[in-house]
């Protein structure tokens, strides 16, 4: 059999694992199942991606692939939780980066056999450059907000959406220029096209353009997302997370693998997908997310709400809940930053060995990043069947008898369903404080991550457990079991 049509059959069998273990992913039953199936399909798809390449270059794969995955093993092992999103966001960026280069090179490479490119994959590689560089600028910059390196608050000056504009005008000026400079290059012989790239004028014509779409599209990656808040952070990963696919897909077309095309759809689809999700579960547009600097102010009205705040001790909080016959818990980033989902899970199930209704409500931009509530509860074992989404909750919320509020802030904040002069407002919350009873752990009562004040705390019936929510957790579960 032709080795050709191996490799074919080899890339099919491969995006069908991809498509199966994506499907999977939708269960948490089949998660593990489904995460191994699409890293064999990899696996099949790299092997066989090998088998295409000439002798002498295994040695350059080999020495990559050992410090990529020793580097990529020692992150994946050391990293915190409370640090998966930037990891996550980090991991994004390498991904356009990789494809930029996969771009620049092949461009380099086939100029040096070829007189001129073929107008589709000159296209592609400028797709392949821009797409790839924005991706990895605007990752780096995601990641500084997650890890507090940078600023969580937009960043804004005068003039910006001009020079962004400006930016991509003269980044279509350029991709003009470097598909012109192709079809105008001069034929002639491959030895007389070699590698020096500053010396022949007709490959600097094709050189200079290029290289100035990746300064341009650094730049407009970096430009794109400083002015967004930390509390859109969810929604930027999701859509540079679509952008890393859209440049591997457009990578596929440069070096004409079909099972990279394929992959990077299925990343730049279900990317797009979950942005509109996330943007959703906020009632906001995505314009409004990248656009509107959210977080770089907040109005007069919600920087002033007042009131007593009623503390509570974890004995008074026992016996709340001892009492309590429906419990709903609110997991948020205080959650991840305390390492405390354990424990809650402890707590859940004493609760039910009490006779209590236990569920736990998660809100789709909790956290920092998509699903980051629901790792962390998975890594506690917490039963798939006890999460709730808000609307599962809201209908219903003056029957729960305690809703328990760990970390979360923004996503509890009345003043998105009271207060029109509230930068949340409009956003969908879960509506805590219209439950029987809740108790909210914080260390403080300053604002969350968007920066904005909540008057949760101070509703009448709030009742504010103070500290670090391990500890206070634990302190609960301790006088259970006394």
């Amino acid at each position: 059999m032709n080795a050709d049509l191996i490799r074919g059959l080899c890339y099919i069998v491969a995006s069908v694992f991809f498509i199966f273990g994506l499907k999977m992913l939708s269960s948490q039953r089949t998660a593990r199942r489904g995460n191994l199936l699409s890293a064999l399909g990899m696996l099949l798809a790299v092997v066989t991606t090998l088998t295409a390449m000439e002798q002498f270059r295994w040695a350059w794969v080999i020495v990559g692939a050992v410090l990529g995955g020793a580097i990529g093993a020692s992150a994946a092992r050391l990293v915190k939780m409370t640090s998966m999103p930037e990891m996550v966001g980090l991991f994004n960026g390498f991904g356009g980066l990789a494809s930029l280069l996969v771009g620049w090179s092949e461009f380099h490479w086939q100029w040096g056999e070829t007189a001129a490119l073929g107008l589709f994959t000159t296209v592609a590689i400028l797709l392949t450059v821009l797409i790839g560089g924005v991706t990895f600028s605007g990752s780096v910059v995601a990641y500084g907000k997650l890890s507090a390196r940078l600023t969580g608050k937009p960043i804004l000056f005068k003039g910006q959406n001009v020079i962004n504009a400006a930016i991509l005008v003269a980044i279509v000026v350029l991709g003009i220029l470097f598909v012109g400079a192709q079809h105008s290059a001069p034929s002639g012989s491959p030895a007389s096209q070699t590698q020096d790239v500053a010396s022949l004028p007709a490959r600097a014509g094709g050189y200079l353009p290029l290289m100035g779409i990746v300064v341009l599209a650094l730049a407009l990656g970096v430009l794109s997302t400083i002015p967004i808040g930390g509390a859109d952070m969810p929604v930027v990963i999701c859509l540079l997370n679509s952008y890393s696919g859209l440049a591997a897909c457009a990578a596929g077309f440069v070096i004409g693998n079909n099972v990279l095309i394929v992959s990077g759809s299925f990343v730049g689809a279900s990317g797009i997908i979950l942005t509109r999700i996330m943007c959703k579960a906020m009632n906001r547009s995505l314009a409004n997310v990248l656009f509107s600097g959210f977080g770089s102010a907040t109005s007069a009205q919600t920087a002033g709400y007042q009131g007593e705040a009623k503390p509570i001790s974890p004995e008074d909080t026992y016996l709340i809940l001892e009492a309590a016959r429906n419990v709903v818990f609110v997991p948020g980033y205080g959650m991840a930053a305390a390492q405390a989902q354990h424990v809650v899970r402890e707590l859940g199930e004493l609760l039910q060995k009490n006779g209590a209704e236990v569920r736990y409500c998660i809100h789709p931009v909790a956290g920092r990043m998509p699903g980051h509530m629901n790792v962390l509860l998975a890594e506690a074992n917490v039963p798939y069947e006890q999460l709730v989404e808000p609307q599962d909750v809201n209908p219903n919320i003056e029957l729960v008898d305690v809703v328990i509020v760990i970390g979360a802030n923004d996503v509890v904040n009345p003043a998105a369903r009271d207060d029109q002069n509230s930068p949340l407002w409009g956003m969908p919350i879960i509506e805590v404080d219209r439950a029987r009873t809740c108790i909210v752990l914080k260390r403080s009562l300053n604002p969350g991550f968007a920066g904005v004040d909540n008057p949760l705390f101070f509703c009448p019936n709030t009742r504010m457990l103070f500290g670090d929510a391990k500890a206070s957790v634990t302190a609960v579960v301790a006088e259970f079991k006394q």
